[in-house]
C-alpha cells in the first residue's frame, strides 16, 4: 500500500511538472519586457495566446495601429508575424542546469535576414557565442562549379554576392535552428537565378549539450 501511494504521489508530481512545461513558452512571452518587443503591449501578447488557445485567429492591433498575428504556439515555441515584412520566433531550450530562451527576429526588406538572441528565463541577455559558436558563412553554402567552362561565370557571380544574408528559423517541434542563404534574392534577378545553381540547401543546427551544433549531413 505504501509503495502504491508513493507511486501515485510521484505520478502526480510528474504530471504537475509536465503541465508546467506546457505553459512555459506562453508564460515567458507574456512576462517579456516591452523593450524587447516594443510593437506589442503585454495585453497584446496575452490576447494572442488567449485567441489561439480558443481556436481563433490570434490577430491584434499593435502599438503602431498595424496588425500583428501569432501563427504558432506550442509548449516551448512561439511565432509572431509582427508586420507584413517581419516575424519573431522564440524557443525555450534546456541546458544541464537551466532553461534558455532563444529568439529570432527576421526582417524581409525585401530579402529576409535574421538576428538571433539568447536570454535567461528572466529575460537577461546572454552572449550569443555561448550557445552558437559561429554562423554559417557564404562558403558553407556555395558549391564548386561542376565544369571548368563555368569558371568565369562562377567568379562573376561570387563577386556580385558581396553581402551574406541569412534567414534563420527555429522549429516548432524540434530543438533545431535552420539557416537559409538568401543572398541570391538580393542580386539582380537573372544573376540570382544563375547563382541558385551553386547554393546548397538549408543548414541545420541541433541543440546538443547546451548549445547549437551544426548537423553533419545536410540536404543539398
Amino acid at each position: 500500500m505504501k509503495r502504491l501511494i508513493s507511486l501515485l504521489v510521484l505520478a502526480c508530481l510528474c504530471a504537475a511538472v509536465t503541465l508546467r512545461a506546457q505553459s512555459l513558452a506562453k508564460d515567458f512571452f507574456v512576462s517579456m519586457p516591452d523593450s524587447l518587443c516594443p510593437l506589442l503591449t503585454k495585453v497584446n501578447r496575452a490576447d494572442c495566446i488567449d485567441f489561439l488557445e480558443s481556436h481563433m485567429r490570434a490577430e491584434v492591433t499593435n502599438r503602431l495601429n498595424g496588425k500583428s498575428e501569432m501563427t504558432a504556439l506550442t509548449p516551448d515555441y512561439i511565432r509572431i508575424r509582427l508586420t507584413s515584412v517581419s516575424t519573431w520566433q522564440m524557443k525555450v531550450l534546456q541546458t544541464d542546469t537551466a532553461q534558455v530562451i532563444c529568439t529570432v527576429s527576421t526582417v524581409c526588406g525585401p530579402v529576409c535576414d535574421s538576428r538571433i538572441h539568447f536570454y535567461t528565463t528572466r529575460w537577461g541577455e546572454l552572449p550569443v557565442g555561448d550557445f552558437l559558436h559561429s554562423l554559417p558563412t557564404k562558403d558553407d553554402f556555395i558549391l564548386p562549379p561542376a565544369d571548368s567552362t563555368d569558371i568565369y561565370l562562377y567568379q562573376d557571380l561570387m563577386r556580385q554576392a558581396d553581402m551574406t544574408l541569412l534567414r534563420a528559423d527555429l522549429s516548432a517541434s524540434e530543438p533545431t535552428l535552420t539557416f537559409t542563404y538568401t543572398t541570391p534574392e538580393y542580386m539582380e534577378p537573372e544573376a540570382g537565378q544563375k547563382m541558385a545553381v551553386y547554393v546548397r540547401g538549408p543548414i541545420v543546427y541541433d541543440w546538443s549539450e547546451g548549445k547549437f551544433v551544426r548537423r553533419e549531413s545536410t540536404v543539398e
